[in-house]
């Protein structure tokens, strides 16, 4: 299974990173977001539990989160190590251009579930669960940082 989902959000590159990266406030800022927990770590590497809804479902998984600082802008990594998508992939792109930055959530997973892994992933969890959390979390922090968002006035 591979997701991606992309939007342009008008805003300091700095300041998208620090709200995508702050994962402990996310249910704070992200409505959708029940929970966050800091199991380890802390910085620029953390283990967490975390739990979303997407709709009245609700969700929840472990992953470790990463920000690799070392190219021209920074990657957030996670990688889920407990849950129903246990070693996913999921990356958190950012690509400055003139007055945006196109932030893109690339998930790549690979159930070890033997013959309907693929099926389940690529038809249920991406598109219904995946790619509509990631982009409400998009659209959220969008808001935000272009002032949209009454909780948070500029």
């Amino acid at each position: 299974m591979h997701t991606q989902n992309t939007v342009q959000m008008a805003g300091p590159l700095d300041e998208i990173v620090r709200l995508a990266s702050d994962i402990e406030r996310w249910p704070e800022l992200l409505p959708h977001y029940r929970w966050v927990t800091l199991l380890e770590g802390g910085g620029d590497r953390k283990v967490v539990e975390m739990a979303a809804r997407r709709g009245r479902i609700s969700v929840k998984w472990r992953a470790v989160q990463e920000i690799w600082r070392d190219g021209p802008t920074p990657v957030i990594h996670f990688r889920h190590i407990g849950g129903p998508t246990k070693g996913m992939e999921v990356d958190w792109l950012f690509e400055p251009q003139p007055g945006y930055v196109d932030v893109t959530i690339r998930h790549d997973f690979r159930p070890p579930w033997p013959l309907v892994g693929e099926f389940v992933a690529n038809r249920i969890i991406g598109p219904h669960f995946v790619g509509a959390i990631a982009g409400k979390t998009l659209a959220t922090i969008k808001h935000i940082v272009e002032g949209h968002d009454p909780r948070f006035p500029r």
